[in-house]
């Protein structure tokens, strides 16, 4: 299909601004937008008492009940083999269950990574990677990377393997869609995420991706079928589909050569398709910027040196618009 001539035009100007961008030193502030955090005076909603439910399910909790970041709550025990025991309880007081933020089925949220289907050797360096400290975030209010790393500590290397094996056989269902858009709907940060002021109105997007939750009710619920807006700038796929099949030339080697023709992902090199926009901008910042290290991490930090985040914004957009 054609493009009209004034989204031909933005297109065309989104790639120019790309292109005439400098890539910074190690100066280079993350993108604030990517790492949304919990007001320090959040007060959440009080528990009635209520058992609430989701689409699909039979079973019910109460707010409280789903408030335990020691028990992951099992909306659908029936749609996936059953879990590991560190995947479905902690131990108190540092070791929450994968379960909890990754969900039971893996699909994770844009808070953090969907481990459904990633290659197993690839996790494992992961957690090895954390757990040494060659892996961080480029935020440091972001408490919850630093407690699951504090709670990676005290896995044991068969509770790793289990965990590992478990979410590595889980497929990664199709449940994020990407807009191209000048304006977003108004939106804050309740807890960890985004999700459209009340008061509804809009804002320009202003080169940001901004990934809300399509049911934020369920989502607070934990309901691991919740699917996704991602609100992304006009332009970033046809831009970030010509760095993922060409890259550019003497600057970025094309992300196909590693992941896939579809971003399919290739051996213990990790699926990219279907997945948080937010996250794999987070990602490629903090390769970028030396914040992941580690086995296997050298090339990753190569080609990420050479981006700028608009660059990488195009890129995690396309490939979230891609089927997992």
């Amino acid at each position: 299909m054609m493009q009209s001539p004034i989204r031909a035009a933005r297109t065309v100007m989104f790639a120019a601004l790309c292109l005439a961008a400098t890539a910074a030193g190690a100066d280079e502030a993350p993108p604030v937008w990517a790492y949304p955090i919990a007001p320090q005076d959040y007060v959440p909603p009080k528990d009635d008492g209520t058992v609430r439910q989701v689409p699909g399910s039979i079973r019910g909790y109460t707010l409280t009940e789903i408030r335990d970041l020691f028990v992951a709550r099992d909306w659908f025990p029936q749609a996936h083999p059953p879990m590991p025991p560190v995947v479905a309880e902690g131990r108190k007081p540092n070791l929450r269950p994968c379960g909890v933020c990754h969900r039971p089925e893996g699909v994770g949220g844009p808070e953090n990574a969907s481990l459904a289907g990633l290659p197993a050797a690839y996790m494992l360096r992961q957690i090895d990677d954390f757990r040494s400290g060659a892996r961080s975030t480029g935020v440091k209010e972001r408490a919850h990377v630093f407690r699951m790393i504090t709670g990676l500590k005290e896995l044991t290397d068969d509770e790793i393997r289990q965990a590992v094996a478990y979410y590595a056989s889980q497929p990664l269902p199709a449940r994020i869609r990407v807009v191209e858009t000048d304006s977003v709907p108004a939106s804050y940060v309740p807890s960890w995420y985004y999700t459209p002021r009340k008061g509804g109105g809009s804002e320009p997007l202003a080169g940001r991706i901004i990934e809300m939750p399509d049911d934020e009710e369920n989502f607070i619920n934990r309901d691991s079928r919740v699917t996704f807006t991602a609100y992304v700038p006009v332009g970033s796929l046809a831009l970030g589909g010509t760095i993922a099949r060409e890259g550019s030339p003497d600057r970025i080697v094309a992300c196909i050569a590693c992941h896939g023709e579809r971003l399919e992902g290739v051996a213990d090199i990790p699926p990219l398709a279907g997945r948080s926009p937010s996250y794999i901008v987070r990602q490629l910042y903090e390769f970028k910027h030396g914040l992941r290290g580690g086995s296997m991490a050298e090339p990753m930090k190569e080609n990420a040196a050479r981006m700028t985040v608009p660059e990488m914004v195009a890129l995690a957009a396309y490939a979230a618009s891609l089927t997992p």
